[in-house]
């Protein structure tokens, strides 16, 4: 018998179409995703792929401001969309919108469970004001289960005093196939490709938002600390955007001898050329409920040095096998896990090598097979 599973997300992520594509393709399950915008051009730089959806999606009409700190996103239509879709599952990527509330509520009149896709961990730094704990204690409540992307949002939900056997996990993932066979690509013609994006023969990469929170600073700080012989020949590269663009460049400009490059934003088509020529990815994030990008650099072979509090690190790293870990903030043991790859390429070879076995376990069938079975306990429990 095939259920249906509406699934209620707040954009077309380029991230998330791989996952719900093959969700689409399980037997079983009939998806329909419910977005509450396609884009949100404030905070991100993201191509809309509308080409590549196969499965059944809606976009809600909507009206976004920012207040402060907080993202406010207003929709309508939510009701109505939920009553067409006529879910037997729905599935609710966050507590923060008003549609998620809405969604929240139908559910309860219509007798209909409803899962929180949850990603919070305990150093999320999003959380910690008591109005907001106190809202996100409310919609806990009243939620029928949990979907979690792995260890560290499982054991924060936990400590919320939810009964583990209301969590399922899905593991998070992105297309390893496009990133691999893009990366491969890449390094057969890795001559011409440096010459094109004018990237250094070695370097340290960074991919995300030009933020203080994302440790970019420590990151240059460490690097600047590295051994004047290594830095003549490592340089560093930081992919991406955000308002900290400027203060970086400014001090990255004092740094002597060494190379470092701020190109910008890059698509997703764009990543795995600079994933694939980099010797590292380094992620020294204050907090992140997962950090996709570290996915990505896996799935392109190469090791990974990631801050602790990342929500991937429990799952994806294991420490001198395919990276390392070191405690945000913390320049001089950053400092020391890019020097101990930068001198040894040989060990950044079998790091990488190991990155790629593992992250094939994270995959968006994986996920699909997971978010399936879900769905299938879920309404066995609600009967």
């Amino acid at each position: 018998m095939t259920r249906r599973l509406v699934i209620l997300t707040e954009i077309i992520s380029p991230y998330r179409i791989p996952l719900f594509n093959c969700l689409a393709e399980e037997s079983d399950i009939s998806v329909h995703v419910i977005f509450l915008a396609e884009n949100d051009p404030g905070l991100r730089q993201w191509k809309v792929y509308k080409e590549e959806i196969r499965f059944s999606y809606e976009v809600l009409p909507s009206w976004r401001a920012r207040i402060g700190n907080f993202n406010v996103l207003l929709n309508g239509n939510v009701t109505r969309a939920l009553r067409k879709a006529a879910p037997d599952v729905i599935l609710c990527g966050g507590y923060n919108y008003i549609a998620s509330w809405q969604a929240l509520l139908w559910a309860r009149l219509h007798n209909v469970p409803l899962l929180l896709w949850s990603e919070s961990n305990e150093y999320d730094a999003r959380g910690g004001k008591a109005a907001v704990e106190w809202l996100k204690a409310e919609f806990l409540r009243g939620c029928s289960g949990f979907v979690v992307p792995g260890r560290a949002a499982l054991e924060y939900l936990l400590s919320q005093k939810v009964s583990e056997d209301k969590i399922f996990t899905a593991p998070n993932a992105v297309d390893n196939d496009l990133f691999a066979s893009a990366a491969f690509l890449a390094r057969q013609n890795a001559a011409s490709k440096r010459r094109e994006l004018g990237l250094p023969d070695r370097y340290i990469l960074f991919v995300g938002r030009l933020v203080p929170e994302k440790g970019i600073f420590e990151l240059l700080n460490a690097y600047s600390r590295l051994d004047e012989a290594v830095r003549q020949q490592v340089a560093l590269v930081f992919v991406g955007d955000g308002p900290s663009r400027p203060e970086l460049q400014k001090l990255a400009a004092a740094v002597t001898p060494g190379t470092i490059q701020c190109p910008g934003f890059a698509q997703r088509e764009e990543l795995p050329d600079y994933y694939a020529l980099a010797a590292m990815l380094v992620l020294p994030t204050y907090t992140d409920t997962w950090g996709l990008v570290v996915n990505e650099a896996m799935a392109c072979s190469l090791p990974v040095i990631v801050s602790r509090v990342a929500g991937c690190t429990s799952d994806l790293i294991r420490e001198n096998w395919n990276g390392f870990l070191v405690p945000p903030r913390d320049v001089s043991s950053l400092t020391s896990a890019m020097r101990s790859l930068a001198v040894q390429p040989d060990l950044c070879a079998t790091m990488g090598a190991h990155s790629a076995q593992h992250i094939a376990q994270f995959s968006p069938k994986t996920w699909s097979v997971a978010i399936a079975a879900m769905v299938t306990a879920t309404l066995g429990n609600h009967a």
